[in-house]
């Protein structure tokens, strides 16, 4: 095929998104409401508590078996690496645009962590649909492209809300952190005086005062070390989130594989005269709705970067220039090298994906942990608006080039 083919078949999919994209923000405008801040709230809520781990599931478990784990297994890595390169050029743009602190945590996260989910379900089956497709039979590709763009959430969701959520926490955290010092610690001077020296010494115990030996030190400092153990576990617990570490997509997931290798079930539920192949066509109809969802809420949030508070552009040029230009350069070295050394079969439509992967906008759910700090909520919309906007023109571009570099 011809880039000009390539080009227009690459155009197809991209055009659908903004269409649907272009629907979804002309209904959250205040003048139709169809799909103001609560609607979106509740259908984000289904999509990510129902429709998305049915997706995830149904699509993982009709194609993960032994076989295919030894050709997928580079993708958590090849995911991985592009939160490591995205961290360190995300740093670099804030060495060069030198953002208020509240804000750097944004910057990297933007940097670091692609829509590595929603965009590849919406972009994977329009590619596979379109006849000039480099990928053969649309019906093998839509199987195999979701199952690809399945995990790709998945490992997504685990590094997303491991990493970007802590350095967005930390960052919003810092900017308030010298306030509470300077405040805590004018409240301690103010009572220093009032203190004594004697009343700050514990008071002697009876069998103390006698010289016998005591055991009550032991119980105090076993009473502490339990306390001390449990409230360090409490905060771990707080920090890493573990609640949104295993997400519905994440735990989704877990499902697909645990039905998809282990022939026992496997056999009862997933093919066309399995007893339970019911409960797999459910979670199809489940998942078939995910995707326009998605689309329709992704145009109403990005109403909000519409109407948002102004941002640095030198900032918003950073990122974008990361995500657009820097990021795809480096993945082509990346998958190339991969192939070149054996870690990446021949198979075009899985480097194809994992290409994309260095491609994509930064991911929605950045929008959701700034809001969960109030930190950067407003500039997360700007950033978001114009990353989605700009996406029409880059990943045509890039899909394009994709096609044509594993065809």
């Amino acid at each position: 095929m011809g880039l000009l083919d390539l080009f227009i078949t690459a155009s197809m999919p991209v055009l659908k998104v903004l269409l649907i994209t272009a629907l979804g923000l002309i209904l959250a405008l205040d003048r139709i409401n169809l799909l103001g801040q609560d609607a979106r709230k509740h259908l984000n809520n289904i999509v990510f508590f129902v429709l998305n781990p049915a997706l995830v599931s149904s699509n993982l478990a009709k194609t993960i078996t032994y076989e295919s784990l030894k050709k997928l297994w580079f993708m958590p890595f090849n995911i991985l690496f592009t939160f490591i390169v995205g961290s360190i050029l995300g740093w670099a743009v804030l060495q060069i645009t030198r953002p208020p602190q509240h804000l750097r945590g944004l910057v990297v996260g933007c940097c670091a962590a692609g829509n590595l989910g929603n965009m590849l379900l919406i972009i994977i089956p329009a590619v596979c649909k379109e006849k000039g497709s480099p990928f053969g039979d649309p019906g093998v590709c839509h199987t195999y492209g979701m199952s690809y763009a399945s995990l790709s959430m998945a490992v997504g969701a685990i590094y997303l809300w491991s990493y970007v959520y802590n350095i967005v926490r930390i960052s919003s955290s810092r900017s308030s952190k010298e306030v509470e010092i300077n405040d805590s610690s004018a409240s301690i001077s103010s009572r220093e005086g009032s203190i004594s020296t004697e009343s700050l010494l514990p008071a002697k115990a009876p069998t103390e005062q006698l010289g016998l030996p005591s055991t009550r030190f032991d119980h105090k400092t076993q009473a502490h070390l339990g306390t001390g153990l449990k409230q360090f576990m409490e905060n771990v617990s707080r920090k890493i989130n573990l609640k949104r570490l295993l997400a519905p997509s994440t735990t989704g997931a877990i499902a697909g594989f645990i039905v998809g290798l282990v022939p026992q079930i496997r056999k009862v539920m997933i093919g066309d005269v399995a007893p339970l192949r019911v409960i797999e066509n459910s979670a199809i109809l489940l998942g078939d709705g995910a995707i326009p969802l998605l689309t329709l809420i992704m145009g109403g949030n990005l109403l909000k970067g519409l109407t948002g508070s102004g941002i640095q552009k030198s900032l918003l040029l950073g990122i974008i220039v990361v995500r657009y230009i820097v990021l795809p350069l480096i993945g082509i070295v990346v998958i190339k090298g991969a192939i070149r050394l054996g870690l990446v079969q021949h198979d075009p439509l899985y480097q194809f994906v994992l290409l994309l992967q260095f491609a994509l906008p930064p991911a929605m759910n950045i929008g959701t942990i700034t809001q969960l700090f109030g930190a950067g909520e407003s500039e997360c919309s700007v950033i978001m608006f114009w990353a989605y906007a700009l996406a029409s023109i880059a990943l045509t571009l890039w899909t394009t080039f994709f096609m044509w570099l594993v065809s």
